[in-house]
């Protein structure tokens, strides 16, 4: 597993060398984007965006460097085509299956319960005890021992020059060498601080891939198996140094402290929805109680309902049998309704006949009413003119008489003359005393005229009196029963009238109007 995770870097490391145009270990995010979608596309892996900026969301806008790309790397990417071409793959089903089942009793799983169950293929499919084996160790020397790198280099001697091949074991500020990597056999330290710096150097003396480690009071001369290791060493040194100059925790330990952080969050979390799951199950059994009590309720109220119903279709059935027996009786009512109608109709038909003629005799009264009243007022007109003449004649002779006195006292020539002239006045007069009294028989016949007619009036006026008393009369004895009219009744001494003010004058224009074609 560990030679085909090498060839793999190998080749991922030329390619991100590279995009590094300008040398500075350090690559765009943008870059490296396109960089991991061909890697998934070549090695067949699913590829997943948002885990590459979920990986670097608390880091700057800036580039990112070989090491900082590197656990992107390795989870996302070599550990999926690994597992695959290894055909190991973790099953998560069985994981949470497992949880589920868990006996709470027990506070949780020691890590050497896991570790057993994980070796027995109990979650995974396909990996050996080997293999687990060296996981546990990359995990121990990453997580426990704080190992950042290691691996064989061949490092120069500062006594007798030599080049001498030790493991070398890379942590956040020290820098061990020992003779194996079993670790018995420690031959030295380099400590490492914000003073300290790397550089590449140029192959010299038959020795390739070097790089030198300046400290404060001493440098040492390293040479790597290749340029990718040599590189991965420069990145992984400088790297360390420069979280050094920052007084920032390892990327391991900050990381470890966020899943820390992360599991007293879950682990909250966790309480407080088995306390609102709790609060939920004891509304819920309340809510239960409630329910049942409602749906006692609801039979009861059902069971009421259902007598009320028999109840009320039975009143409904009581109720349809008298509304038939209400129904057949009004039938039987109205169609003697219509016969009184149909007979009051004809009835009134004939009243409105004798009616009419008795208003067609009523309106001849009226007319020699007007007639008389009319001749009265031409006999009034010559009597007052008659009495006009009469007092013109009056004057007249008066002025005639005194004009005879005024002669009498005149001389006596004119006596004579006077006596002449009065003598033809006083026949004058007697002529016009003749018309006086004619004037006078005049005014006698004209009165008895006048008196003649005032007698027609008189009848005329008692024959009107008579016809209006029989109309009244019939009007009042003879009244058609019929629906009430939504205009307002006449009322007359007798009661209520047969007919409305509007109908008598629609009546009286049509009678007026034919007594004018007449």
């Amino acid at each position: 597993m560990g030679s085909l995770k090498d060839e793999l870097l190998k080749g991922i490391w030329h390619a991100f060398t590279a995009l590094d145009l300008d040398h500075s270990g350090k690559v765009s995010k943008s870059q490296l984007k396109v960089l991991s979608h061909n890697l998934c596309t070549v090695l067949k892996v699913p590829h997943d965006p948002v885990a590459l900026e979920e990986h670097f969301r608390d880091d700057d806008e800036g580039p990112v460097s070989n090491q900082g790309y590197m656990p992107y790397l390795n989870k996302f990417i070599l550990e999926k085509k690994l597992t695959e071409a290894m055909g190991v793959s973790w099953q998560q089903e069985q994981f949470e299956n497992y949880k589920i089942n868990f006996d709470d009793s027990k506070d949780g799983l020691s890590v050497w319960e896991l570790i057993e169950l994980v070796g027995n293929g109990q979650f995974s499919k396909g990996m050996d005890r080997q293999t687990v084996s060296m996981a546990i160790n990359e995990v121990f020397n990453e997580l426990i021992l704080d190992v950042l790198k290691q691996g064989y280099m061949i490092k120069k001697g500062h006594r007798r020059k030599n080049w001498t091949e030790r493991w070398f074991v890379l942590k956040p500020n020290i820098i061990s060498y020992y003779v194996s990597e079993d670790l018995k056999d420690k031959k030295g330290d380099i400590l490492l601080d914000e003073n300290c710096c790397v550089e590449s150097l140029p192959d010299k003396d038959g020795k390739k891939c070097l790089f030198l480690i300046k400290c404060f009071d001493k440098t040492f001369e390293i040479s790597a198996s290749d340029k990718k290791k040599k590189q991965e060493w420069i990145q992984a040194i400088h790297s360390t140094i420069h979280l050094l100059k920052l007084g920032s925790p390892p990327p391991h330990k900050e990381a470890r402290q966020r899943r820390k952080e992360l599991r007293k969050k879950l682990l909250a979390e966790q309480e407080e929805l088995e306390r609102q799951m709790k609060e939920l199950q004891v509304a819920n059994e309340n809510k239960q109680q409630e329910l049942e009590a409602v749906r006692k309720k609801l039979e009861e109220a059902a069971s009421r309902a259902a007598e009320e119903e028999k109840k009320r279709l039975q009143t409904q059935v009581e109720l349809q049998a008298r509304f038939s027996t209400e129904l057949e009786r009004e039938k039987l009512i109205r169609q003697q309704m219509e016969e009184q109608v149909a007979q009051k109709s004809s009835e009134l038909e004939q009243y409105l006949q004798r009616l009419e003629d008795m208003y067609l005799k009523l309106q001849e009264a009226l007319e020699d009413e007007r007639q008389a009243r009319q001749d009265e007022e031409t006999v009034r007109k010559l009597q007052a003119r008659l009495l006009e003449e009469e007092s013109s004649k009056r004057a007249e002779l008066e002025k005639w008489h005194l004009e005879q006195q005024q002669a009498i006292q005149t001389t006596e020539a004119e006596k004579q003359e006077l006596e002449n002239q009065r003598v033809i006045k006083e026949q004058a007069l007697q002529e016009a005393l003749g018309q006086l009294q004619q004037l006078e028989l005049e005014r006698k016949q004209a009165l008895e005229q006048y008196e003649g007619v005032k007698k027609k009036l008189e009848m005329a006026t008692k024959t009107t009196k008579s016809w209006k008393d029989k109309v009244a009369h019939h009007e009042g004895l003879i009244r058609l029963i019929e629906p009430g009219s939504k205009n307002a009744h006449l009322i007359t001494n007798w009661g209520p009238a047969a007919f409305t003010q509007a109908e008598l004058e629609e009546r009286q224009k049509s009678w007026k109007e034919k007594k004018t074609t007449e």
